[in-house]
């Protein structure tokens, strides 16, 4: 009997080791990615929750926390001769020292000044006083910013300088990256200033005192970071004693000091 022994294609066989082998390679490493980019998305979440209960805090945005002494209850500082919105006459003063490149002094003043303005300050029950707290990581443009508001300031009144406040806000970008000199100019000039006084004025140094002495107050409460609040009962003269409050905080943070100093 003549027995037939069919040949085995080894090839085939290795063609097909191969392919199951390249395929169990594609499925652990696309698990891996699966892993690495699950672990990505945890740490960006993570950071991002951190970014913003620091931005509720005033965020990264510090001087040197040992300037001023530990935040635990009332401080008192005067609200010099630094620009005024609202009636003098108003019961609670809200003092914010700020950085006009600072993004949460950029959120407070979009989303919630124009709420305590219609309903507090417009009303006649507060008035805001902005004082200077241009942070170095923010400079030259953050003191170049608050020289220039100063110098529309000159020009006119404290409703020019909130109008040229509002001004570089609205165009800024922040974080450092904001109006350049000829911006800066630029405003002046939509605004109407004279705008050879202006340029004198933004290019002297005669706002370094003033602007050296908003930090120094910003720092005797506390301050060490942007934008922080002092609130308190208005005082004949201009020395308020308050809560601090630090960060681009709710609406309700505000509204809920102005009504309890309002009851009292």
């Amino acid at each position: 009997m003549k027995i037939n022994i069919r040949k085995v294609n080894f090839s085939f066989l290795q063609k097909i080791n191969i392919t199951y082998i390249l395929f169990s390679l594609l499925v652990v490493a696309s698990f891996l990615i699966g892993v690495l980019v699950t672990k990505v998305q945890y740490l960006e979440s993570e950071s991002s929750n951190n970014s913003i209960v620091a931005a509720q805090q005033g965020g990264d945005e510090y001087i040197d926390p040992g300037l001023g002494p530990e935040n635990t209850g009332p401080q008192t500082v005067s609200i010099d001769d630094d620009p005024v919105m609202g009636s003098d006459d108003a019961k609670i003063t809200i003092i914010e020292f700020s950085d006009y490149e600072c993004p949460f002094c950029k959120s407070f003043y979009t989303d919630t000044l124009p709420s305590i303005k219609k309903d507090y300050i417009d009303t006649g029950k507060v008035k805001f006083v902005y004082r200077d707290l241009p942070l170095s990581f923010h400079d030259p443009l953050a003191t170049l910013e608050a020289v220039a508001a100063n110098c529309a300031r000159e020009q006119g009144n404290d409703e020019t300088y909130f109008k040229y406040h509002d001004e570089i806000f609205n165009r800024t970008q922040s974080n450092g990256n904001g109006l350049t000199n000829d911006d800066l100019l630029t405003i002046a000039s939509d605004m109407s200033l004279d705008s050879n006084t202006f340029s004198t004025c933004l290019e002297s140094d005669r706002y370094s005192d003033e602007i050296q002495k908003d930090i120094a107050d910003a720092a005797s409460i506390g301050g060490t970071g942007t934008p922080t609040f002092l609130i308190g009962k208005t005082t004949s003269d201009g020395v308020i004693t308050g809560q601090v409050v630090v960060g681009a905080q709710p609406l309700q943070v505000f509204t809920a000091i102005f009504d309890e100093l309002e009851s009292e």
